[in-house]
C-alpha cells in the first residue's frame, strides 16, 4: 500500500521526515497541504488528524505525526540497518538529544525570532530573541566539533531534522559566519544526505515567502 504523507515543502519538519524517506528508500505519496489556505481544517484530514497539523504521514491503519518520531517509526521500520537510528542505547540517547535540542531549542527560539514579525503584526526582530537563537546555534556549533555528521562519523535521522531547521535559518539571513563547525557540517550534508537538493529547494523557497511576508 502507498505511505500518504501530507506535507508544504516550506516546512522545516515536513522536510526532515522527507530526507528521512529518501535514506531508507520508501517512496511517499505526496499529498501537499497548504495550511495558509486551512486546507488542513477540512473533516477528512482532520478525521485523520485531530490536531491537523503537518507532517501527517498514513502508512496503512497506522497513522502519525509530529516530525521527530515520524523520522524514527521510518528509520526502524523500513531502514536497511540502523545506522539511521542507531538500536545501542547510547548512541539513540545522542540522536534523540539532538531531535529534541532541535524543537526545545533550536526551531523554537528561530520560531520565537522570525514568528512575531511574520504573522503577529510586529515591525521589526527582537535583537534578544536573535541573541538567544546565536546562543542556540553556538551550541549546535560545540555538538559538532569533531564530528563528521550530528552523531559520529554517519548520517542519522537527527542530522535530517537539524538540516531542515538550519538550512531554513541561513534562508532567513541569520549570520553563520561564527559558527565554523555547521558551516562545515552543512558541506558535508549537502555532498552526501540523500534528497539534500529537495531539502534546499524548500529553504528557499521558504526564505522568499519570508521576505514577502516580512517586506525585506
Amino acid at each position: 500500500m502507498p505511505i500518504d504523507f501530507y506535507y508544504l515543502l516550506i516546512s522545516p519538519p515536513c522536510r526532515a521526515v522527507m530526507l528521512t524517506a529518501e535514506a531508507v528508500g520508501v517512496k511517499l505519496n505526496m499529498k501537499e497541504l497548504d495550511i495558509f489556505k486551512g486546507e488542513q481544517m477540512k473533516p477528512e484530514f482532520v478525521a485523520l488528524n485531530p490536531q491537523h497539523c503537518i507532517p501527517t504521514l498514513v502508512d496503512g491503519d497506522f497513522v502519525i505525526w509530529e516530525s521527530r518520531p515520524t523520522c524514527s517509526y521510518l528509520a526502524s521500520k523500513y531502514g536497511k540497518d540502523d545506522s539511521l537510528f542507531p538500536n545501542d542505547p547510547r548512541a539513540r540517547a545522542e540522536v534523540e538529544r539532538l531531535n529534541y535540542f532541535d524543537m526545545g531549542t533550536l526551531f523554537h527560539r528561530f520560531g520565537e525570532y522570525v514568528f512575531p514579525v511574520m504573522f503577529r503584526g510586529e515591525k521589526e526582530f527582537n535583537p534578544d530573541k536573535l541573541e538567544r537563537l546565536q546562543e542556540a546555534l553556538g551550541w549546535l556549533d560545540g555538538f559538532l566539533s569533531g564530528n563528521k555528521f550530528a552523531v559520529g562519523d554517519n548520517i542519522t535521522i537527527a542530522d535530517h531534522t537539524l538540516l531542515a531547521t538550519v538550512s531554513t535559518i541561513k534562508e532567513a539571513n541569520v549570520d553563520l559566519s561564527k559558527h565554523a563547525n555547521i558551516l562545515a557540517w552543512l558541506e558535508k550534508c549537502k555532498a552526501e544526505v540523500p534528497g539534500y537538493e529537495t531539502n534546499q529547494k524548500g529553504a528557499e523557497d521558504w526564505g522568499k515567502f519570508f521576505k514577502s511576508r516580512c517586506n525585506l
